[in-house]
């Protein structure tokens, strides 16, 4: 809850964060937290979710996401590119998504920032070579700028 409150890149969080056994608190709406090694084991139907976004890196593959379905969840979105599972960018190709498939990959969220504005003006004037840089939430292998 700390480095969601206080974050040196992001700024403070100005909501109200409360920690609580299986999850957090945010603005009087729980979170709730699931430790399960086994997404299949994640019981996804007792809490209404129909979409689950499978973004711990390890399930990045058709099979190993469709664990999820197997909790309850109707579809699931990997938050990272996958080697098998159809890739859809909002802005991009999204309206190519018809629904038909319960497993899709939003590709990587460096991707999602880059690929609609980069799509349009790359339509309009054709991009010979570009340079990005992005900053996004720390992550478990990532080193961040407030941590230990």
């Amino acid at each position: 809850a700390y480095m969601l409150k206080y974050d040196s890149t992001h700024g403070q969080f100005k909501g109200d964060i409360k920690v609580l056994a299986d999850g957090l608190e945010v603005n009087g709406k729980k979170v709730k937290f699931y430790t399960e090694r086994d997404p299949a084991n994640i019981p996804w139907a007792e809490s209404e979710a129909y979409y689950v976004v499978e973004s711990t890196g390890v399930f990045t593959t058709t099979e190993k996401a469709k664990a999820h379905l197997k909790g309850g969840a109707k579809k699931v979105v990997i938050s990272a590119p996958s080697a098998d599972a159809p890739m859809y960018v909002m802005g991009v190709n999204n309206e190519t998504y018809t629904g038909d498939v319960d497993v899709i990959s939003n590709a990587s969220c460096t991707t999602n920032c880059l690929a609609p504005l980069a799509k349009v003006i790359n339509d309009e004037f054709t991009i010979i070579e570009g340079l990005m840089t992005t900053i996004h939430s720390y992550t478990a292998t990532q080193k961040t700028v407030d941590g230990p």
